[in-house]
Order: structure tokens, then C-alpha cells, then sequence
């Protein structure tokens, strides 16, 4: 017997990815309001998904906005030349992206505020943390040692790793919202571990977006949106698969081997898996490469101004 069109509905609660490009995989045909597009940038593949209407944003269960998606394959395995080309890709995206939602060239005159969110002292959430660690930051450079910072030519970045909730008692918007009050960024550039639907995708895909982030969103603990609205000013959100939610696993594992006969259990199954989470055994290795590549990257697109022009 097949499952019935109101219990597939009642699944589908357990198909759970931060990634736009993997939610878009179940319309085949395509969406009313959203447009896909795909292009090569030498080895790696770019695909661009605009959501241009609340229908769409709703069918897809992601905001309206621009969701760019580079399969790069394992970051952790890259030698240093991809690498080098993968961040310099990266940085012009985001440079693109920052220039495109601020309206503004970046130049000396520029601000851009890096957010790293996350735990740093669990492995598969340490990104956004490990990524600000690695950054060289240029604010204070700007405030006191102007004469160097024109002479050096880079926009002017400062950053800050927020932790979370349970470490702070503070909510990471309200923490992020007296940052940009006080120094008020022209930018903020949030950088966040993701969740996935595929372990293929684990390590292997970068996804930039132009419409925020909801810190903690793909482990079901929705905290308070990082975007233009609650922030006051553009927000990018940059970030890389580093966990798969076991009962999307599953769920997809079973579709996958053809398994849609109607079981009362199954349902009880994926409720229970829905607080697991699954990680590669070389999360520390990856988290560190990726670190490396983001911080590059931002280097790149924000504090170095005669690598990209």
C-alpha cells in the first residue's frame, strides 16, 4: 500500500537542510517564483536560486532572496592551488553581493562586520568561531592609525565570536544589534556551520546568501533572524554543511531504496531522530580547512583591495 498524500505531507516535516539548492531538489519542474540558474567558474559549479515571492519562499521554506550554492567537492581535500581558487571565487562573490545590497564601493571608506556563530567547543559548530579567529581585522587601524590603514588600501573589518545562548544568556541578535549600533557597519557578513540533507554534501558545498540567517535553525533551535530587518543594515550569511539530521537521513535513505509502504512506526522513528545529529569522523580536519578558506576569502573581498582589482 502506498502512503497516502496527507501522511507524505506529515513526513516531509523531517526533510531538514539549510541549503537552498538540496530543499529545491523535490520541484524537478521547477517553482512559480523562483528561478534557477547554473554556470562553471573553471572546476566548480555555481548554482544561483532567486525566491522572488512569498509562494515560492513558502513551497521552498526559505525567505525571498538570492541563494548561491559552489560545488567545490571535499574542502578538506583541496590542494592549495584550488584552494586559492576556490577563496578568490568566493571573495568576488561576496564582494559582488556586499557592493550589489549596500550600494556602496568597497573601498578604505567601506565597513563590514564578521559575525562567527556557533559553539567554538563543539567540533561540528566551531566554523563561524574558528573563522573570525583567522581573521586580520582592520577597524581599530582605521581609528587610530589612519596613515596605515589608507596606505595598506583595505576596507575597514572588525569581528566578533558571539557564542550561543546557553554560554551567554544573551540572544546572538540582541548581542550583534548593540555591535552595529555602536559601530555601525555598512555590512555584517554572518558565517555559520550548516546543516545538510545529503552526506554528500557535508564539506563540499559553500552556500552565501543575501537574506540572513536564523542562528541554530538547522538543528530545530530557531533563535532570533540575523537580517536587514532586525539588523538595520544588509546581511550576508556564508557557511558550509557540517551535519546531517539523522531522521532526514533516514527519511530520504528509505525513499531512496523505495520503502513507501504505509508503517505506523516509521513516523515514531523519525520523531526520535530528530534530535540526533550526524558529523564526518574528520570534522576537526574540516572545520579547520574551511576556516582557513573563509578567512581567505574575506581577506580577499574585504582587506585586500589590489588582489581583487
Amino acid at each position: 500500500m502506498m502512503i497516502r498524500t496527507e501522511e507524505q505531507l506529515k513526513l516531509k516535516e523531517f526533510v531538514r537542510s539549510d541549503l537552498a539548492s538540496e530543499m529545491m531538489e523535490d520541484h524537478a519542474k521547477g517553482l512559480d517564483g523562483v528561478d534557477l540558474h547554473r554556470r562553471r567558474a573553471g572546476e566548480f559549479l555555481i548554482t544561483e536560486l532567486s525566491v522572488r515571492t512569498p509562494a515560492g519562499a513558502a513551497k521552498l521554506d526559505k525567505p525571498c532572496g538570492r541563494y548561491l550554492t559552489l560545488e567545490c567537492g571535499r574542502i578538506d581535500r583541496l590542494d592549495v592551488e584550488k584552494s586559492r581558487a576556490l577563496a578568490h571565487l568566493l571573495a568576488g562573490e561576496l564582494r559582488g553581493m556586499g557592493q550589489r545590497l549596500t550600494g556602496k564601493r568597497i573601498d578604505a571608506s567601506f565597513c563590514v562586520f564578521v559575525a562567527g556563530l556557533g559553539n567554538a567547543e563543539l567540533t561540528a559548530d566551531a566554523l563561524g568561531p574558528e573563522t573570525v579567529r583567522r581573521l586580520s581585522v582592520t577597524r581599530h587601524l582605521r581609528e587610530h592609525e589612519e596613515q596605515i590603514y589608507r596606505k595598506i588600501g583595505c576596507a575597514s573589518v572588525a569581528s566578533l565570536a558571539p557564542g550561543v545562548l546557553g554560554q551567554t544568556g544573551i540572544e546572538t541578535g540582541e548581542i550583534l544589534r548593540g555591535i552595529v549600533n555602536a559601530i555601525h557597519p555598512d555590512l555584517i557578513l554572518v558565517v555559520d556551520a550548516l546543516s545538510a540533507r545529503s552526506c554528500d554534501h557535508l564539506s563540499t558545498t559553500v552556500q552565501l546568501s543575501d537574506v540572513g540567517i536564523a542562528p541554530g535553525s538547522g538543528v530545530g533551535n530557531h533563535r532570533t533572524a540575523i537580517n536587514r530587518e532586525s539588523m538595520g543594515v544588509p546581511v550576508i550569511a556564508m557557511g558550509v554543511p557540517t551535519v546531517v539530521n539523522s531522521a532526514t537521513l533516514v527519511y530520504d535513505a528509505l525513499q531512496e531504496a523505495g520503502i513507501t509502504s504505509e508503517n505506523q512506526n516509521l513516523q515514531r522513528v523519525l520523531e526520535r531522530g530528530k534530535s540526533f545529529f550526524v558529523s564526518p569522523k574528520e570534522c576537526d580536519v574540516i572545520c579547520d580547512k574551511v576556516a582557513d578558506l573563509f578567512s581567505m576569502a574575506i581577506g580577499m573581498a574585504f582587506a585586500s583591495m589590489l588582489v581583487m582589482e
